[in-house]
């Protein structure tokens, strides 16, 4: 198998189960017991916390264990809400994850506005934009670091200062961007930061959610007096410290992660665009992730593409892992080019750091056979 889809998930590093397993044998009491065989299982969620806050270089006090990214958005939309009660107005992209736009349709219908930005060509967002759009009656800026589909990177620096000076709360999905880019949440004035364990190495089922000292927060999971009684419910202990394990991981291997990616990803999109007619790169030449490209091939259904690459062990996907299942092609395509029917027609391959130069030939090799292949079949 030849893996080009880490933007979906990650596997499991050995590191990371290894630290892992001692809290599904015998190290299996509940935290918040009162006797220690449980108790002192709080000094190990300690310690995640701590190194997942040293991967965005926050306090440990402003890491709050979630179950996944799609909960820490969600929780932090809400929490400015519910700061800003009588402010009706949410700014966000037309090309965030669904767990964003899903969650702002689902506002809508309560009766809160929404803002969608738009963005250009190269996928790329005008701040002039976001600066024009902020009124007095917006309650919070939800604008992501990274694609996911395309891996362009939003200006999120700016766009944190332009909140900032109009005293408007913004949060940022970084989901993309932990382990792949350095954040450090000092420099970048956020107010509420979403993670989740899977995209660098951790086991599925654990996020986080950074929340600035100070910005306004209240539970969104009601229940018992964890995580500070900010998220009800019993911590789980292993996925907990499997995503502490993988950060500290990414946070080491961060300097040279783009190094060792994107001659990878480079060498994969200038063999396909160069030899694979009627091909066109999605996102902006530089300003993306190291490890994506997401290309559109012409002419070709993304999903009999992906079945015949599947097929031949190559897996790749046409955008977000969370729509997989869903016939409406990608938002993020249609909102960069929404002239054409390139949404439907694109392929994304995320590369991962144990990703080789003989993995990129030979899927250079397939994709050209395949693309002759379909092309011939339609004429």
């Amino acid at each position: 198998m030849i893996y080009l889809d880490h933007n979906a998930t990650t596997r499991v590093l050995p590191e990371v189960l290894e630290a892992m397993m001692p809290f599904f044998t015998t190290e299996w009491g509940n935290p918040s017991s009162s006797y220690k065989f449980g108790s002192k299982l709080k000094k190990v969620i300690e310690t995640a916390r701590e190194q997942v806050a040293d991967l965005i270089g926050a306090h440990p006090l402003e890491i709050i264990f979630t179950s996944c990214a799609t909960e820490s958005n969600n929780a932090a939309i809400q929490a400015a809400l519910k700061a800003n009660p009588g402010k009706r107005r949410i700014i966000t992209s037309a090309v965030e994850h669904s767990a964003v736009l899903n969650h702002c349709m689902a506002l809508e219908k309560e009766g809160y506005r929404v803002t969608r930005l738009p963005v250009d060509r190269d996928g790329l967002l005008k701040l002039a934009d976001l600066e024009a759009a902020i009124t007095d009656d917006v309650a919070v800026v939800s604008l992501m670091w990274a694609n996911n589909e395309t891996g362009v990177l939003f200006p999120v620096k700016e766009i944190a200062e332009i909140c900032r000076a109009r005293g408007v709360l913004y949060h940022c999905d970084a989901v993309q961007a932990a382990g792949r880019v350095p954040i450090d949440i000092r420099q970048v004035s956020a107010d509420y930061l979403s993670l989740t364990g899977h995209k660098f190495h951790a086991p599925k089922g654990v996020g986080a959610l950074y929340v600035r000292r100070k910005a306004p927060y209240s539970p969104y999971i009601h229940g018992g007096h964890q995580e500070r009684n900010l998220r009800g419910g019993t911590e789980s202990v292993p996925l907990i410290v499997g995503m502490g394990k993988a950060a500290q991981i990414a946070l080491k291997h961060l300097p040279d992660y783009g190094m060792r990616t994107r001659p990878q990803r480079d060498k994969l999109e200038a063999a396909v665009l160069s030899s694979v007619p009627n091909t066109e790169l999605n996102g902006h030449k530089t300003q993306r992730l190291a490890n994506t490209t997401n290309i559109t091939f012409h002419g070709i259904d993304s999903e009999a593409f992906l079945i015949l690459l599947g097929k031949e062990g190559i897996c790749a996907s046409s955008g977000s892992a969370c729509l997989a299942d869903s016939d409406e092609p990608s938002h993020v395509i249609k909102a960069m080019k929404p002239e054409g029917a390139q949404s439907r027609s694109m392929i994304r391959f995320s590369l991962g750091l144990e990703t080789t130069g003989s993995d990129i030939a030979n899927v250079c090799d397939e994709v050209r056979s395949l693309t002759e292949m379909l092309r011939a079949a339609i004429t």
